[in-house]
């Protein structure tokens, strides 16, 4: 299911009273790159500063961090960029091939299998949730996306993919981070700004996450992710 079918309805901001501006939010989103990157790693255990990333983004190795991690990091500044270029192109859709397509880039060299739904089973560390059996993914990716089309709000249904798709765990790895991806990713396409995670609230985001999965009761997590919205970003999208 294709996210022109999501889209086919009227999707309203009712928290902010921000108006749909893509132009405008795709702006905001390429001058937070950097962040989004820096904060996405360092929610990973990878200690990188901001001037680190940036130096790093900007094609010049940064000493005392190994290899694989900055691999990791450039994976996600690859996998930005590739989402904002389909979002521009208007060719951002939410399908299981565009999904994988962008994990490929985003887990290369680091998850067991990348760029595929998992084969197996995986478990989540602190809780004792058991994602579902690998033979339903498909069906319950069209499920979420069938989910998301009866929602109204703009952010409830962008959270409801981020979330959804951290407790299936599609993947062997990098679910969370892909989550977000697709979560940024709709909003974007649909004109809001795209909300960033801040690594100073990892604490905060990993208690609320480990209710969620053993509850499956996103109100809470909700609440947690649009706190996380940058005032300053609400304020540009309302001039």
């Amino acid at each position: 299911m294709k996210q022109s079918k999501l889209s086919n309805r009227t999707l309203k901001e009712t928290r902010w009273g921000m108006k749909p501006d893509k132009p405008k939010a795709i702006m905001l989103a390429k001058r937070q790159l950097v962040e989004f990157v820096c904060d996405a790693v360092n929610l990973e255990g990878i200690n990188f500063t901001l001037s680190e990333i940036q130096t790093l983004l900007d094609g010049i190795t940064v000493g005392g961090h190994k290899v694989t991690d900055q691999q990791i990091a450039l994976n996600q500044a690859y996998t930005w960029r590739a989402l904002l270029e389909l979002i521009e192109k208007n060719q951002f859709e939410i399908t299981i091939e565009t999904v994988c397509d962008l994990h490929r880039t985003a887990a290369g060299n680091e998850a067991l299998e990348w760029g595929k739904f998992r084969s197996g089973g995986v478990t989540i560390a602190g809780t004792a949730y058991m994602p579902p059996q690998a033979n339903l993914l498909p069906e319950l990716f069209e499920r979420m996306v069938n989910e998301a089309s009866r929602i109204s709000d703009i952010y409830d249904s962008a959270i409801h993919f981020f979330l959804t798709m951290a407790r299936c765990q599609f993947f062997y790895d990098v679910n969370k981070r892909m989550g977000r991806f697709i979560m940024n990713g709709f909003l974007l396409n649909c004109g809001y700004p795209a909300i960033n995670l801040p690594a100073k609230r990892q604490l905060e985001f990993n208690q609320l996450m480990l209710t969620f999965y053993e509850t499956g009761n996103q109100k809470q997590m909700n609440t947690f992710l649009r706190s996380c919205l940058d005032e300053r970003v609400i304020k540009i999208m309302k001039e």
